[in-house]
């Protein structure tokens, strides 16, 4: 089994990046051997579709979960349309990270915790807010969300928890862009759909 993080540097050691599409790093390890592979973001930069992107890569590696500290919609729709679950909220070393994972301490979130292209440029920085997220997840996931939500706060980013700093004020997306993204969410869609159809027909052929 295989579990992925994002992570600010190479090595277990390295704090939990609290960005999913736009880490330095995805760390993919097996929680019972500790058994890991660092892997560079090649979609750090990019300029939009970074979280789908990262998603995608995430995804093809065969991975289980994903532990992060943020993610966008259109990353979480990605992950959830290809099974893989999505925790959120995490900070502390990436060791630590996976022993809470053992533990049994995590449980998977039902929606996104920040708007699309979150992440982008920067001073300022983010780090955990004190109150509950809204969760009644609109998703085509299983809803009912419960998931502790972010705050943003001005201010240095935590050194205990590992806090990278990017700004708040994301410049908008441009109207193609736009359209790219928005493509690929009914992309996104239509996978989810052909999934549901199929698994509630392999229901009714039990029932029947």
């Amino acid at each position: 089994m295989k579990i992925t993080l994002s992570a600010a540097k190479p090595e277990l050691s390295s704090p939990v990046d609290p960005r999913f599409g736009r880490c330095p790093y995805f760390i993919f390890i097996d929680p019972e051997t500790m058994d890991f592979e660092a892997v560079e973001n090649p979609h750090l930069a990019s300029s939009s579709g970074a979280g789908i992107q990262s998603a995608q890569m995430v995804a093809e590696k065969g991975t289980k979960a994903v532990l992060t500290g943020s993610c966008g919609p259109n990353a979480f729709q990605t992950l959830q349309a290809a099974g893989v679950e999505v925790i959120i909220g995490v900070t502390g070393t990436v060791q630590e990270a996976v022993e809470q994972y053992k533990s049994g301490r995590f449980q998977a979130t039902a929606q996104s915790n920040v708007p699309s292209h979150f992440g982008l440029g920067g001073s300022g920085a983010m780090s955990p807010g004190s109150g509950m997220g809204r969760g009644m997840g609109r998703g085509m996931g299983r809803g009912m969300g419960r998931g502790m939500g972010f705050g943003m706060e001005s201010g240095p980013a935590s050194e205990s928890t590992g806090s990278r700093a990017y700004s708040s004020a994301m410049s908008p997306p441009t109207p193609e862009e736009e359209i790219r993204d928005l493509k690929q969410q009914a992309e996104l869609l239509m996978k989810q759909f052909e999934h549901i159809s199929k698994r509630i027909k392999e229901f009714e052929k039990k029932k029947s």
